[in-house]
């Protein structure tokens, strides 16, 4: 029986060539794939009205109880509709012993006797309950500096990377990848119905830079090995694009895997089994984005790149090379079997 190889001898072949995956070869396939991706990322969260955002984007009344015994959100839910009954309150179990419940924005009285009502139900002291009144003020701040964030980062590294790579096609490749990240994971995020709450946005600006640096890592790879191309007859320009590719694939697949598996484990294990409801939409956010931005790198950036360039003149020069010698190199084989 074969032994099957290990992971360290199918890096190897990678690496040499020996056995090779033709990412860049299918290019528009994935760029196909990632528009249908993004499209249906824009329509989830259109067709579902909108994200469902957290009480500190949207304002409202939040109180949480400690030491209770019994979490069940039901109580909490009974607790606020005998006050008010149109406060659409949303009971969540943040952790053990502990629940949070979160309603549009009561008046002071109302606040007292949900407070009151609160305890009673979960059988605590009145001291345990805490109430906090969030306006949607501070949501907004929020969102608008996180957007200027994005945008200042975006551009940033658009300009950066134009700079240290010495071409503008590089940085748009990158810069698109990065987008369908972004757009994708936050589509994910949308279909999930998790909170949108400032945990979120942390993760997805945190997905911003291990994405880049993904990309960043295959691109060095690119220029290392299209550096002096038209000295160069054995691949064409997109060929030793997809080599890099290869290059580093199992790198790549090995830092996605030592990131996402701490990820995974807070969100399978501490927040769907153990409850931890506070850690859910960081860790979603980051869980999607770092599985997105190495599959991103690997389809649509580095295809993209390769793509940009086809029809550069020194390109379609060196490929024409190539297809020369390769030519030459068959007759030559002929006749040597003739």
């Amino acid at each position: 029986m074969s032994k099957l190889p290990s992971f360290a001898a199918f890096g190897n072949d990678l690496y040499t060539g020996k056995r090779s995956y033709n990412f860049v070869g299918k290019a528009k396939l994935w760029f196909i794939i990632a528009a249908a991706a993004v499209l249906l990322s824009i329509a989830i969260p259109v067709a579902k009205g909108g994200f469902n955002l957290g009480i500190e984007f949207r304002g409202g009344s939040e109180f949480t109880v400690s030491n209770v015994s019994n979490t069940d959100v039901s109580g909490g839910e009974k607790a606020v509709a005998e006050v008010a009954g149109t406060a659409d309150p949303k009971v969540t179990n943040i952790a053990p012993g502990t629940m949070r419940i979160q309603t549009e924005k009561l008046s002071d009285d109302q606040t007292i006797e949900v407070k009151e009502s609160l305890a009673d139900t979960y059988g605590v002291s009145q001291d345990e309950v805490t109430s906090t009144f969030i306006g949607p003020t501070w949501g907004s701040d929020v969102s608008r500096q996180a957007l200027v964030g994005l945008v200042v980062f975006v551009a940033l590294a658009a300009v950066l990377m134009a700079l240290y790579f010495r071409t503008w096609k590089m940085s748009v490749a990158a810069v698109v990848g990065l987008l369908v990240v972004m757009v994708v994971t936050a589509g994910v995020y949308a279909l999930s119905g998790f909170e949108v709450t400032p945990s979120a946005i942390i993760g997805f600006l945190t997905v911003l830079s291990y994405s880049l640096y993904d990309t960043v890592v295959v691109f060095d790879k690119v220029r290392e090995n299209t550096k002096d191309l038209d000295k160069r007859t054995k691949r064409t320009f997109a060929e030793e694009v997809n080599l890099a590719v290869n290059q580093t694939l199992v790198r790549s697949i090995n830092t996605s895997v030592v990131a996402v598996l701490p990820v995974a484990s807070i969100l399978f294990i501490g927040a769907l089994l153990l409850g931890a409801g506070t850690l859910k939409d960081l860790s979603l956010a980051l869980f999607v984005g770092i599985i997105l931005g190495t599959v991103a790198t690997i389809y649509i950036a580095a295809p993209l790149y390769a793509w940009l360039r086809r029809n550069e003149p020194d390109i379609r020069k060196q490929a024409k090379r190539v297809a020369e010698r390769r030519a030459s190199e068959a007759k030559g084989s002929t006749a040597v079997s003739a």
